[in-house]
């Protein structure tokens, strides 16, 4: 008896790789390896590449906005929804190193204001980097104001803070060494102690 020959299936192709939406450049190498991270699993309900806990900032300027932190952060713009008239933005994602944040302008139907000399901004946004100082110095450069300079601090990470041209507060940092509880109590206390003393010397 002849065996029953059988259709041989086409030999699947490989989907294309995505491109990234971004054509900005990719932003400063001050920004380092950390900000350039794969994405990775989304979170239990969340899509691919999404943490549980999104930040969402709000501006005047959003597309502006979008710009800096291409050259600041090395931001890696995801994808932007525009206004229908074109003047703002709606909705914008940004992944800087292995995160996700919203951006949108301001609308009068929004729940949230924009930052300004009247209503300062009443978060921030702690930015982890391989090197602090570069990425510190980027910003400043692209117009950030410094608010805290960078410094070891008792917690066991430099840091300092800056606020953007738009208002927003980042707090800028890399890990320097591990410390027990107990450590971090008694550098907190000397830190504590000292306070008077960097104040008036400010």
């Amino acid at each position: 008896m002849a065996k029953k020959k059988t259709a041989k299936k086409p030999a699947r192709r490989k989907a294309p790789a995505r491109k990234s939406a971004s054509r900005g450049g990719g932003g400063r190498r001050a920004a380092s390896r950390s900000t350039r991270s794969a994405p990775r699993a989304g979170a239990p309900g969340a899509p691919t590449g999404m943490h549980t806990v999104t930040a969402q900032l709000t501006f005047r300027e959003a597309a502006k906005a979008i710009d800096f932190y291409k050259q600041a952060f090395g931001a890696q713009e995801l994808m932007r929804m525009p206004s229908p008239d074109g003047k703002s933005i709606w909705h914008a994602e940004l992944r800087i190193g292995d995160s996700v944040i919203f951006l949108a302008d301001e609308s009068p139907q929004g729940a949230t204001s924009a930052p300004s000399p009247m209503h300062r901004a009443t978060s921030v946004t702690q930015l982890y980097v391989d090197d602090c100082d570069a990425v510190f110095q980027a910003a400043v450069q692209g117009g950030a104001r410094v608010t805290m300079p960078l410094a070891d601090m008792f917690w066991g990470d430099r840091y300092g803070v800056v606020t953007d041209p738009f208002g927003q507060v980042w707090g800028i940092a890399t890990h320097v060494k591990d410390l027990t509880p107990e450590e971090m109590q008694r550098a907190g206390q000397e830190f504590a102690k000292n306070m008077p003393q960097q104040t008036q010397a400010s």
